[in-house]
């Protein structure tokens, strides 16, 4: 149980930072729109990621800085790109008033947001793949497999109740203008993580 709660504690610790993946997780809960969908893609991605780090991907990522370069362009791209969709979003804030359907993503777009945001950011690989396996790895037998399984339902959990929870503020962004600052946020989040990524190459 030591090794299990070591995954616990260390995965929350990685996830629970605010980053792109966690500000989607958030703006479709709070609208109450697939949010079924984004937990379970965020949480199956990190599982698949952790495994693969525990048996020992992460260090053959670690060994090509190539892949991590590549991935790292293409995740800053696709940020600055949502970002700006975000503060275009901000400017028009009554589009997303609660109940009008003429503003929601389909399941697909959905689907395929939170999913370039897990895959296309070079982060998850560092921090489940190479970190989290790493660590792992110096667990002995058995309890390698218990941290990773730590490690996975930390993930599940939180992914769960950030989507599940948000929806106790939907109230408060029944009004315009709670959109547009969350927009200015979520745009400004995603930017901020985009120059990130782009100065550290």
């Amino acid at each position: 149980m030591t090794s299990f709660a070591l995954g616990v504690g260390i995965g929350l610790s990685l996830i629970v930072a605010i980053g792109a993946q966690n500000a989607f997780v958030l703006r479709q809960g709070i609208a109450r729109r697939h949010v079924g969908l984004v937990v379970a893609i965020c949480a199956l991605s990190d599982a698949v990621l952790i495994t693969a780090g525990v048996a020992g991907v992460g260090a053959v990522v670690d060994r090509l800085p190539v892949l991590v370069t590549v991935v790292t362009v293409a995740g800053a791209v696709f940020l600055l790109t949502y970002g700006a969709l975000a503060f275009r979003r901000a400017l028009r804030p009554s589009a997303l008033v609660l109940g009008d359907d003429s503003a929601v993503a389909s399941r697909r777009t959905v689907a395929l947001t939170a999913l370039a945001l897990t895959w296309l950011n070079p982060h998850v690989y560092l921090d489940t793949m190479v970190f989290l396996g790493s660590v792992a790895n110096r667990e002995t037998g058995s309890d390698r497999w218990l941290f990773a399984g730590g490690a996975v339902v930390a993930s599940l959990l939180w992914f769960t109740a950030l989507g599940v929870g948000a929806r106790f503020l939907t109230p408060v962004f029944a009004r315009p203008g709670a959109w547009r600052v969350l927009d200015v946020a979520v745009g400004g989040v995603m930017v901020a993580i985009a120059v990130v990524l782009i100065t550290g190459l």
